[in-house]
């Protein structure tokens, strides 16, 4: 059985980031905002607010996590870019899916995230070899390069993107079902 906490495994990859290796990652990043609202598109509070797995967060939980979590990447990104090897901050990811934000419409954090990622794709594929070679400091993971985090971020949308469409079927919630 598939472990629900990772139901497309863990992000895997070995040896240098290839240019097919980009382009593949690129495109699924580009692509995750419209796929997140589809899967998401008609599902009722009730819905939203089911967790993905015992002890895990809720749908509406794991919408707000993504637009969080991208934006924090994207500042890394600029952070990267513009600062030599720049030390991060951490933040703690449970404690902020606790604030009240966190249970508020996923409307807004899909336009968001949206938006977002238009402005991310388009400085993505601007970066040449030699930026993409640059890194930052995570305080806890240590050193990670860019083009090895567009592969961590394009498999960090594609992760939560499964949390929610085996929720969905799990829970046997067709489509058509779904309150509009």
């Amino acid at each position: 059985m598939t472990d629900p906490r990772y139901p497309i495994g863990p992000f895997e990859h070995d040896g240098a980031v290839t240019s097919d290796d980009l382009a593949r990652w690129l495109d699924q990043i580009e692509a995750f905002p419209a796929q997140l609202r589809q899967a998401v598109e008609g599902l009722d509070d009730e819905q939203l607010d089911t967790t993905y797995r015992p002890g895990g967060w809720t749908l509406r939980q794991v919408v707000h996590h993504v637009a969080d979590s991208h934006l924090n990447s994207y500042v890394r990104f600029k952070w990267a870019l513009t600062e030599e090897q720049p030390l991060i901050k951490a933040y703690d990811e449970g404690a902020w899916a606790e604030l009240d934000d966190y249970r508020a419409p996923i409307g807004p954090a899909l336009d968001f995230l949206a938006q977002l990622h238009a402005r991310w794709i388009t400085l993505l594929r601007s970066l040449s070899p030699e930026q993409l070679s640059r890194n930052f400091v995570h305080p806890d993971s240590g050193a990670t390069e860019l083009a090895r985090n567009v592969g961590i971020y394009a498999w960090h949308g594609r992760h939560h993107l499964a949390h929610i469409t085996t929720t969905i079927e799990r829970e046997g919630w067709a489509p058509r079902a779904r309150a509009r």
